[in-house]
């Protein structure tokens, strides 16, 4: 039976680096992506490689809670009446924001960076299920070890700093990966993290030069953090893309759930807070009452 596979923002950086990896493994895959042009040059560079299995394009504002659930249901249909499995969900959707934004009237990276997958993840889960076995692979990253913890709102007391926020928001995601982990397990459908460890993409391209990003204090440290950001960020994405690939296609990943494969596309530990069964419980009070699975 063929094997297929979504990847979010997958028309460029690391998920277009993850949908040739996925397709090369001999995936049918659906690249997900805002602007037409940029999903055919991605589909034609796809096919190019001469997979098994030719690949294609979805239209989506992943940003726009509604426009994820058009797009959940057009998934969801189009395998419903094929008769082919889900077999991969790659939700590789990321973004910073230098300043405050609101989207629907919630804060812009948590939209984007959790509650925008969350959802997709949850109204594609049905057809996920019947398709097991299967596997949800979340993209986490290194940004949550700064992130502050608390979930009882969208948005934490204080100013807004971007790259933190950006944590936050992901940190909110890992939480949520890790909880489903637990509630799936037995069903079939596997969920991991996958941390890129950073690459040079169209995110980090000129966001990570701007000191606003960061909190006064590191501002202080500016030039050193700078550094480290360039550092992180000047890997290739197909080099970024390898533990989002790993997560989706190892064979020794089979049958477990609730992994986190680092940069080195190896196992590690996760951060012990996205564990805290608490904090698990927060995160979805939020992403029910911001991401409700029918629009309200």
């Amino acid at each position: 039976m063929k094997r297929t596979a979504v990847v979010t923002a997958g028309t460029a950086g690391i998920g277009l680096e993850t949908a040739l990896g996925l397709a090369a493994a001999g995936f049918s895959v659906t690249v997900v992506g805002r602007d037409a042009e940029r999903g055919a040059r991605a589909v034609d560079r796809i096919n190019a490689t001469g997979p098994a299995r030719p690949s294609r394009f979805l239209s989506a504002d992943l940003a726009s809670l509604d426009d994820v659930r058009t797009l959940a249901g057009r998934i969801s249909a189009d395998h419903a009446a094929s008769g082919q499995p889900l077999t991969v969900l790659v939700n590789n959707v990321g973004a910073m924001f230098p300043e405050r934004r609101d989207l629907g009237g919630v804060e812009a990276s948590f939209v984007v960076n959790h509650l925008s997958p969350y959802l997709l993840t949850e109204l594609l889960l049905p057809t996920l299920t019947a398709g097991a076995p299967s596997r949800i692979v979340n993209v986490t990253s290194g940004a949550v070890g700064v992130a502050k913890r608390g979930f009882d709102a969208v948005e934490p007391p204080g100013g807004y700093y971007g790259f933190h926020w950006y944590g936050r928001a992901k940190l909110a995601n890992l939480t949520y990966t890790l909880d489903l982990a637990a509630r799936l397990d037995g069903t079939g459908v596997s969920v991991f993290a996958a941390d890129p460890g950073g690459a040079a993409t169209d995110m980090t391209d000129g966001t990570l030069t701007d000191p606003k990003i960061v909190s006064p204090a590191l501002r202080l440290l500016w030039p050193l953090v700078r550094r480290r950001f360039a550092r992180s960020t000047s890997g290739p994405a197909s080099v970024a893309a390898r533990p989002s690939i790993a997560a989706a296609t190892d064979e020794t990943l089979t049958g477990r759930t609730g992994v986190v494969i680092g940069p080195r596309a190896r196992p590690v530990a996760p951060l012990r807070h996205a564990a805290d069964p608490r904090a698990a419980e927060a995160v979805r009070r939020l992403s029910e009452r911001h991401a409700p699975l029918t629009p309200p």
